[in-house]
């Protein structure tokens, strides 16, 4: 070993420390996290032709029908006004339950909710978004529809489009924690079978189309005791005149209650 007049010199193969690993990128800030999800799950919603026409042309068609039709009308009420209450109701189920109940069925079987809880994300950053983003197609179908009505003869009163809002956020919740249910509980083909035939027959036949004073004596308060039948009672007591009743308010906080502590109970990330 060759000296130097400071000491041993130091081997000529000696190769430097190797310098440490630098840390990944930060991930975003929770807010953007979710943000971007909303997003991706609107575009998601709004961009696939099947869920576009069960949220868009469905709903038309029932304007148009019961707008042209002398059938779910309150007495005294402008058709229009109950045709465009019970299409705004189709509209929300749509969304908040079958659209919902589809794309998250899809979604646990093709294993991104299983992906979901590795990524900065999260779980809660995963359902916060769908909500946000069940809330902006909501605000589309909205606008679509609404002036669809007006060609038809829909004349809102601000007071009226006001009080229908809370409603809105009850019914949102409500069948958007029923369309998670749905996904969480279910395997992915029973899901889409099952959210399209409880769609219709809660349209149909559940209180959205026709006013539950429609109904048989004993199948009203089966119909009242609904979701679907609380849903278009409180509408149509918004936009069309009808008889606001604490009791279908009670009914729809109830659904959106237990729903949720259902989800919170029974939901599952994985499909096995």
């Amino acid at each position: 070993m060759s000296t130097t007049a400071d000491g041993p010199a130091a081997p000529p193969d000696s190769a430097p420390p190797a310098a440490a690993p630098r840390p990944g990128p930060a991930p975003a800030p929770r807010l953007r996290r979710v943000l971007a999800h909303t997003a991706l799950e609107a575009r998601v919603l709004l961009s696939n032709g099947e869920q576009l026409m069960v949220a868009i042309v469905l709903p038309a068609l029932v304007l148009i029908g019961l707008r042209l039709l002398p059938i779910g009308r309150l007495e005294g009420a402008e058709p229009i006004d109950t045709a465009l209450a019970a299409t705004l109701a189709t509209a929300l189920i749509s969304t908040s339950f079958t659209s919902q109940a589809i794309q998250t069925g899809f979604d646990r079987r093709n294993g991104v909710l299983r992906w979901i809880a590795t990524t900065p994300l999260g779980r809660d950053g995963y359902l916060a978004g769908k909500v946000l983003a069940t809330l902006l197609v909501h605000a589309v179908q909205v606008l679509v529809l609404g002036l669809f009505g007006l060609i038809l003869g829909w004349r809102p009163g601000l007071l009226e489009l006001l009080a229908a809002v809370p409603v809105w956020l009850l019914g949102t919740v409500a069948f958007g924690a029923l369309g998670l249910l749905v996904a969480g509980l279910l395997r992915t083909e029973a899901v889409l079978a099952v959210s399209n035939l409880v769609f219709v027959l809660l349209v149909a036949a559940g209180g959205v189309a026709f006013p539950a004073e429609t109904y048989p004596r004993i199948l009203r308060g089966l119909v009242d005791l609904l979701p679907s039948g609380a849903l278009g009672e409180l509408l149509r007591a918004c936009l069309a005149g009808g008889v606001f009743s604490i009791g279908s308010v009670l009914v729809l906080l109830a659904w959106a209650v237990l729903g949720t502590l259902a989800v919170i109970r029974w939901f599952r990330w994985t499909d096995s």
